[in-house]
């Protein structure tokens, strides 16, 4: 498996024009044919265009020199030189294109019909047929292509999904994707178990769509750094809503909240106006009781209880929930299901 890759530079260089011919017409019995020579072909452009099959920039090899082809040469007859091939580098949806020099986000291509002129091939140069005047007929010489634009950028994914999984290590995430989605991460009872960005799929019924986030566990100080968050908070930018994930049976419940939302909100302020809920995970290794008590740490009305590792105890906790806190009637429901 490939090494996960989600920021790398490239050189990139358009197709140089092609040289103009310098050609006078031959043909029999007809003297002093003039001048013929047709214009060279332009050079390749570079593309960049995004492709939502693509999900990291592993494909692309670090500082390799992508070019273009470069225009034909002119050829007499007045015949214009072929154009060269353009180029198209493939990139997943949600990567910027940046110079690497400045850092000035050159293009942001968010959906698989983005496409970005990275680079233009210079124009072919001009055939000896173009410099023919009343007072120079016999012109014996051409341009030659002009050359095509070549620079170094910087590509940086950001994932695009609906959601993003935010939580401290080993707090269930990696097991709550692979249990509503359709990935398949690693899954480990230790730390830092995830140490790459999780893209996971929902497809629903009705033919809808729904993307997943998960990122590395963060830790405090991952603004700064730390840990394995900094590399990857980049990619819960784009998410339209937040899910923070707590182990249930982890000490101060608050705090940790408390915690993650400080680092993002440090990270990128706007990151905390987003829509969120919190899941108290792991339910299933303590009993209702206790459950209850530890839910009364969040203060928070946007909490719901739940097991990411069995699906019954995932199905209860939510409709618990929705019954606002178990009434009695609700209660049995679900208990006649178990």
């Amino acid at each position: 498996m490939p090494k996960f890759t989600d920021t790398t530079y490239i050189r990139i260089k358009a197709g140089n024009g092609g040289p103009g011919a310098v050609s006078f017409h031959r043909e029999k019995f007809i003297a002093w044919g003039g001048p013929d020579g047709g214009d060279g072909g332009k050079g390749g452009d570079v593309y960049v265009q995004a492709d939502v099959k693509l999900h990291q920039l592993s494909h692309l090899f670090k500082d390799r020199l992508y070019k273009a082809e470069n225009g034909h040469q002119g050829s007499g007859n007045n015949m214009h030189g072929k154009d060269g091939r353009d180029l198209t580098i493939m990139v997943p949806a949600g990567t910027q294109v940046l110079d690497h020099e400045t850092g000035t986000v050159l293009a942001d291509l968010v959906d698989d019909v983005s496409r970005y002129l990275a680079a233009s091939g210079g124009i072919g140069g001009k055939g000896n047929a173009f410099f023919k005047s009343s007072t120079h007929q016999t012109p014996r010489f051409s341009q030659p292509g002009i050359p095509g634009e070549e620079k170094r950028i910087t590509l940086n994914l950001k994932l695009i999904a609906d959601i993003g999984l935010v939580g401290l290590p080993n707090a269930g995430k990696s097991t709550l994707l692979s249990a509503v989605t359709n990935a398949k991460p690693k899954i480990a009872d230790y730390p830092f178990t995830t140490l790459v960005p999780n893209l996971g799929v929902i497809e629903r019924r009705d033919g809808s769509v729904y993307k997943i986030a998960d990122i590395p566990g963060i830790i405090e100080g991952a603004h700064r750094g730390l840990g394995l968050g900094l590399s990857f908070l980049q990619h819960i930018e784009r998410v339209k809503a937040i899910l923070f994930i707590l182990d249930i049976t982890g000490d101060d419940l608050d705090y940790n909240l408390k915690l993650l939302k400080s680092e993002l909100n440090t990270y990128n302020s706007e990151l905390i106006s987003k829509p969120y809920w919190i899941l108290l995970n792991k339910i299933d290794l303590i009993d209702d009781e206790e459950a209850a008590a530890r839910r009364k740490q969040i203060k928070d009305k946007n909490v719901l209880l739940i097991s990411a590792a069995t699906g019954e105890k995932y199905t209860r906790a939510v409709e618990e929930n929705r019954c606002h806190d178990g009434a009695l009637r609700c209660r049995e429901k679900i208990s006649s299901r178990a």
